[in-house]
């Protein structure tokens, strides 16, 4: 028969221990003894009915089962906090936090994020740049814009991406107005990490056959953009990522067919967020700004 869990107490002990790998910098961490810090987790470990540790001379090690409740535990200890600090920090109606990649966040969030506050200047705007997705459930996120594969139908779809060719008109020739197709064989042609999507282009344009030069990649289009603005070659690039440089004149785009692109943004929100007030004005005002990016395209 299973033992009920009767108290909470030395969850934070444990976690601390298993994330340190180590009674004593955990008791470091905790401003505990590391006699106190092995006592806490002895009766977790009775009170739960298993071993969370197997105890070598000098070290310890996570038991099978203790390294699965650790994750479980540094979750929901996780949220904990996170709910703590919302509620500190005042009404969760006044706090935005936006999670979104570091190319979006750098070269098209960020950019125009004035224009929200200056709508609803008492929302505190908090926006978290990463690649890595983040866990919309543990209180730290209310909303994210991600990069993803397209679902037809799919409500929350923001923006259908299309991949554009673009340069700095520092390349243009004297008297030259703009680059055509065939200045594609003259200058590189950058890439994300493939030229998958360049080969593409060029067959829809038909001008496959020809000598290209395919030799520089980088890792995100925020990079890549910023090597077309310093005149490094003609980078395809999101038009999203691209569109603030296109506008201002810093980039010009190449005149030529896209090829098709099946990915786009999409707004992800957390189930507990999504009837709030705040929620509903991020995502009219995200609609109105993809409209006026959507209309340029077009």
């Amino acid at each position: 028969m299973t033992k009920p869990l009767r108290s909470l107490s030395g969850l934070i002990d444990f976690d601390c221990a298993a994330r340190w790998g180590s009674f004593k910098l955990a008791a470091q961490e905790l401003h505990k003894t590391p006699a106190a810090i092995s006592l806490q987790v002895k009766q977790l470990e009775a009170a739960v009915g298993f071993e969370l540790f197997t105890r070598h001379p000098r070290h310890i090690a996570l038991t099978d089962k203790g390294q699965e409740l650790a994750v479980t535990v540094a979750r929901v200890l996780g949220e904990l906090r996170a709910k703590v600090t919302a509620l500190q920090d005042g009404d969760e109606e006044k706090i935005l936090r936006i999670s979104t990649t570091h190319s979006l966040a750098i070269k098209w969030l960020v950019p125009r994020i004035h224009r929200f506050t200056k709508l609803y200047p008492e929302l505190d705007i908090r926006i978290d740049s990463s690649d890595r997705l983040a866990d919309m459930e543990d209180g730290s996120t209310d909303a994210a814009l991600r990069f993803h594969a397209i679902e037809d139908g799919d409500p929350e779809l923001l923006f259908r991406e299309r991949l554009v060719a673009v340069y700095s008109p520092s390349l243009l020739a004297p008297g030259q107005q703009a680059l055509t197709l065939a200045d594609l064989q003259r200058f590189p042609l950058l890439h994300e990490q493939s030229n998958e999507e360049w080969i593409q282009l060029l067959r829809e344009n038909h001008i496959l056959k020809g000598k290209y030069d395919f030799s520089r990649s980088y890792s995100n289009f925020a990079v890549l953009a910023q090597a077309a603005l310093a005149g490094q070659g003609i980078s395809l690039v999101s038009y999203a990522i691209a569109y603030e440089d296109i506008r201002t004149g810093a980039l010009k785009m190449l005149a030529c067919r896209c090829a098709p692109y099946p990915r786009g943004y999409r707004l992800v929100v957390s189930r507990s967020k999504e009837g709030m007030t705040k929620i509903a004005r991020l995502r009219a005002w995200l609609k109105d700004e993809i409209d006026e990016m959507r209309r340029s395209l077009d």
